[in-house]
Parts: structure tokens; sequence; C-alpha cells
């Protein structure tokens, strides 16, 4: 059986591409590794963040969606990501910077084992910088050197992700009995999940919490996507999915990887995609995320697609 290496990307709703691109990259120090379009409807962007090459596990991932609404916060919803950052230095550094600009934000405290500090973007979307303690990441993540943030505190990749759910078991059973997570800590309510021991670039929180589904809108996290090598495993991964009687989208191409959907028996939108063949198949390093790139199969709709687009910096 295959096994998951970890999380590949997360992605979210924005109402404001030019806000959201200015926080990412200017607040928190991310790459844009790719200016896009939604595939599904390519009259909105797709913006993805993360390091040098937006390398899986570092990728965060933002649907413009001009009319979006203010999000109700509630349960069976992917509810908080964690961000990985060295030390627990870099942990003040974050919290000094966070109230020069402004940015709404906690006390560092401790979560799922390690010191921490929740913070919102400027659309409320709930982020956890998470102390990595300089222990192991993948090894290809790469360091951005033109980051606006000096390289012994900027934020490393992906940590681990909170989903929130109405019946723990339900999303317990797809972890465990489904993936092959590990569950390596319990409470009543709340339950830890780690496809690779000891490795927060692999960890999910899932709470336990009644009441009304959560309401997406801006802020709010649409789907959490995890890693497999190629499309070989995907395949397999796609069959297992169903076996456990759910239902598929089977294979879709997404041009920069290749990926799955479902959604698990508390309504969590799950991704599964390939490592490759990654953001530089149509550019080079140097200019990612520079110029409005498209699939193959979208460029013949270029000039209609970019006369729906407000310009972007």
């Amino acid at each position: 059986m295959y096994k998951i290496p970890g999380h590949h990307h997360i992605s979210m709703i924005t109402k404001n591409a030019q806000m959201n691109n200015q926080f990412y990259q200017k607040v928190l120090g991310l790459r844009r590794v790719k200016k896009t379009v939604n595939q599904d409807n390519p009259s909105m962007y797709h913006l993805f963040y993360g390091d040098l090459t937006g390398s899986a596990g570092t990728e965060l991932s933002f649907f413009e969606m001009p009319i979006a609404g203010r999000t109700t916060r509630g349960t069976n919803a992917i509810t908080q990501i964690g961000l990985l950052v060295p030390s627990f230095e870099s942990l003040e550094y974050w919290k000094k910077r966070f109230e020069l600009l402004d940015v709404k934000h906690g006390e560092i405290t401790t979560y799922a084992g390690r010191k921490a500090l929740p913070f919102e973007d400027t659309e409320g979307l709930r982020l956890i910088l998470l102390n990595n303690n300089d222990e192991e990441i993948p090894e290809y993540w790469s360091t951005w050197e033109d980051s606006i943030v000096e390289q012994k505190h900027q934020i490393l990749g992906m940590g681990t992700v909170e989903i929130t759910v109405r019946y723990l078991e339900r999303t317990a059973k797809t972890l465990k009995d489904m993936f092959g997570y590990v569950e390596v800590a319990r409470s009543e309510k709340e339950a830890i999940y780690q496809s690779v021991a000891g490795q927060a670039f692999g960890e999910i929180v899932v709470k336990q919490q009644e009441g009304p589904s959560e309401k997406p809108g801006r802020g709010s996290i649409h789907h959490l996507a995890i890693r497999v090598k190629n499309e070989e495993e995907l395949i397999f991964w796609d069959k297992v999915v169903k076996d456990h009687g759910f239902q598929s989208t089977g294979v879709v191409d997404r041009f920069y990887f290749q990926s799955l959907y479902f959604r698990d028996s508390n309504g969590i939108l799950f991704e599964i995609a390939t490592d490759g063949p990654g953001f530089t198949t149509d550019s080079t390093i140097e200019a990612l995320g520079e110029n409005l790139d498209l699939p193959p199969f979208l460029e013949e709709k270029r000039s209609e697609i970019e006369a729906s687009l407000k310009p972007l910096d």
C-alpha cells in the first residue's frame, strides 16, 4: 500500500485578489509562484503562493470570487491552516511584525504540542504559525532568497491543518482506514493524525463540534489536497476512495499536477494531487508568478480571459 507523504496544497476563497496578493507576498513574505485562472471558471484568478518553486506542501492557493460574502463559521469545515517557521525566536519575530503591520493575532501559545502564534489574514482566514524547532522538512522545499522576510524566520511550508466536524469518528475513519494516517493523540472531542510519524507537514487535527455547518465565503477554506508521487499512485487511491463507498471525480488533469476530488461523510472536500510536473512546466524559475499562465486547453481563449480579469501587480 502506498503512503501519503504529507500535504500538497490548500485552497481558499478571496474576494479581492489584489489585497490577497499584497498580504501573502508583502506581509507573509511568500512567493507568488503561479498566476493563473480557475480551470473550471476561467473568469476568476487562481493564485498560488509558496517557496521558491511552489513545492508540494508549501502551496497556499486562492480562488478570487468578487461576489463572495462573509463566512459564517461553523462545523463540517476545514477551519485553520498551520504554517511552519524555523524556531521559537521566529514566533517572537512574527509577533512583532504583526504588531507593526497591524495584523490581527493572538499571543504565543501551544497548539498540537508545538509553540504557536495564531493570526488572521485581511479576510478573517484563520492561520497559525508553528515552531518547527529545527525538525526535518521535505528535502525539496527551497528558500526564496528574494522574500521580504529574512531567511532565518521565513515560513517553511504547511504544517498542521485543522478540520472541525460534527462526527469526529467519520473523518477519523477516512484518515486512518483509507489513507493510513496514525492517531497520535486523542481526547474526548479532538484527535491528531499524522501521515508521516512525528512530522507536522502531514498532520491533521480533527475537532468535534455540534451545530450548523459553516457557510463559506471570503476567508474560508475550500479544500485540502494531500500528496501522492505520480499518476500510478493517484489511480490506486481513486480505487481506494471508490471501494470505501465515496464518489470520486476520477483523475483530473490540472496541467501542473493531476488530481482527484471526493467528500468524506462529514462533507469535507479532499483533493489528492501528484507532486509533478509542477509550476516550472510552463515557466522558468526566475519568472514564476509574473505572467498569466494558462494550461494549453485554455490558451486559445487567452484574449477573452485576460479581458475579464483586473490587472494584478
